[in-house]
């Protein structure tokens, strides 16, 4: 009987070369000349900044400017760019500049990791992927050269550099000091230019190459530009404009006489601060302002907001703006008594439809059980303890002072539920599952249940 050959799924894959960077990349940051100090870190804060860097998330466990040396800080932003874009791509990237041809398994890997439908054109996708990061990533560090170099010196080139890439990714670690963008909250190009870095990373390339083809497309005479995006970009960006702005609202509102936020601020400074709490919480991970010192009400709003995110095919975490907006449209088509959804006068899917459902039980899956094991390792406030939960699910890095305070065990339940955050709920699911379609071409009667 001829032995059955292993081989890995394509989602197998790219869940596994999250595993080996992440681990490369602990082994690194273990090392002495990773260490300001020249003292080796303890391996669990080596592997949890590996992790979080990799999963751009952004929660620490130990001060990232003091902690490591600039060779660290390397192996942090190479982490981080590695995460934000995905191996699969950059692994592309290196092979069309060795002008070497994609197989059908290199597409393959391509179309899962970027979650596509379709394989034509991938060559020409990974390239404005990366000529596109480049770009944004390289004007993101010139607008902050002209605050932190004159402020660091030539450091700031580095801090600048090192920000930028991390603003894009939305990995929302920084080189600049212990508490983040605090000292810059009332800086408006600091806070424009990170705002504008998460807004373009999390809405994802998908959306800037429509946007790019309807501008390239349409004549000066037909001023319908958002009519001939496709549906993806219409409810990415719409659901992106309404979240932020709603968000800034409601946390300009629900702070606005705090004064551990921004009750002692200026009319502008409060509406800055507000947005950029809207902006960050999409999965970003800057603070300009602490975050346990926001109301109840402000850290359940930014909550929610990060258990959204961002968009799908981007650097942004969180269940996803599209992924939200299809079970809504769903649940109000079948309230209204209707056979589809639809949206922007399009038939949404039933198989979407399915996905989207599937995305958020998982996503609810790990956020629970991830709450219940971290509750069980630490007596910090409940609140506290959801808002490290979702923040690590999401991959936010968003934290009520809490991430430094965790022990051995608490570190290793927020490390796994940001590697599962970052590789997605969805491609786990599809990863482990033993079944193909072709067992499941013959189904079970139905019959119906009873709902709610």
């Amino acid at each position: 009987m001829a032995r059955k050959k292993f081989s890995l799924s394509t989602t197998q894959i790219v869940l596994l070369s999250f595993l080996i960077t992440i681990f490369a990349g602990s082994i690194l940051l273990a090392l002495p000349i990773s260490a300001a100090d020249g003292t080796p870190a303890p391996y669990i804060d080596a592997l949890f900044t590996a992790t979080t860097a990799t999963c751009v998330t952004g929660l620490v466990t130990v001060p990232t400017v003091s902690t490591w040396s600039t060779f660290g800080h390397v192996v942090i932003l190479l982490l981080i760019q590695i995460g934000g874009l995905g191996i699969v791509t950059i692994m592309s990237g290196v092979m069309m500049l060795l002008n070497r041809k994609m197989g059908i398994g290199d597409r393959l890997l391509i179309q899962d990791a970027f979650n596509l439908n379709t394989m034509s054109g991938l060559g020409k996708f990974i390239k404005n992927v990366l000529s596109g990061t480049l770009a944004m990533e390289l004007a993101g560090a010139l607008l902050y050269m002209t605050v932190f170099v004159p402020e660091f010196g030539l450091r700031g080139i580095w801090i600048s550099v090192f920000n930028s890439v991390s603003a894009f990714c939305n990995a929302g670690i920084d080189i600049i000091g212990s508490n983040s963008l605090c000292n810059y909250a009332t800086h408006p190009l600091i806070n424009l230019t990170t705002c504008l870095l998460i807004i373009l990373g999390g809405l994802g390339y998908i959306v800037w190459w429509d946007v790019l083809r309807v501008l390239q497309t349409r004549t000066r005479r037909n001023h319908k530009f958002f009519r001939h995006l496709t549906l993806h970009s219409k409810i990415a960006i719409t659901a992106t404009i309404v979240l932020i702005f709603s968000g800034a609202l409601a946390m300009l509102l629900l702070e606005y006489n705090n004064p551990l936020s921004i009750g002692n601020m200026s009319l502008f400074d409060k509406i800055q601060v507000a947005f950029f709490q809207s902006v960050t919480t999409r999965t970003a991970g800057f603070a300009s302002i602490p975050q346990e010192n926001l109301t109840t009400a402000g850290a359940l709003t930014s909550l929610i907001l990060m258990f959204i995110g961002g968009s799908p095919v981007g650097t942004a975490g969180g269940v996803k703006t599209v992924t939200v907006i299809t079970l809504l449209c769903s649940a109000l088509a079948t309230i209204r008594g209707r056979k589809y959804a639809s949206l922007f006068h399009r038939t949404v899917s039933v198989a979407s439809i399915r996905k989207a459902v599937a995305v958020v039980s998982a996503f609810m899956a790990i956020l629970l059980t991830s709450t219940i094991l971290l509750a069980t390792c630490t007596d910090a406030p409940a609140l506290d303890i959801l808002y490290e939960s979702v923040s690590a699910t999401a991959t936010v890095g968003l934290s009520r002072n809490l991430t430094a305070t965790l022990n051995m065990w608490g570190k290793l339940v927020i490390i796994v539920t940001m590697y599962l955050g970052r590789v997605g709920p969805i491609s786990l699911a599809v990863a482990l599952g033993s079944k193909s379609e072709s067992q499941n071409l013959v189904s079970d009667p139905p019959e119906e249940i009873c709902i709610g």
